[in-house]
């Protein structure tokens, strides 16, 4: 599974740090949202709730979710 943030559109809000914090980190310099853990996916489970719930459709998951 790949997953991106387009650090350009992110607004920093956090919810995907909220949601799947195996995942994503918000950036204490820029105060934007990184993948920290792309192969977290695999088990975490939670990258498609955080691609769905952010404000600004940031983030982008591709690939096969395993189920």
């Amino acid at each position: 599974m790949n997953v991106t943030v387009d650090e350009d559109t992110c607004i920093g809000c956090g919810a995907c740090a909220e949601i799947c914090p195996a995942v994503f980190h918000i950036d204490e310099e820029t105060g934007k949202s990184r993948v920290i853990d792309p192969d977290a996916c695999e088990y975490a489970g939670c990258c498609e709730a955080a691609e769905e719930n952010c404000p600004v459709e940031a983030i982008t998951v591709e690939g096969d979710s395993g189920l």
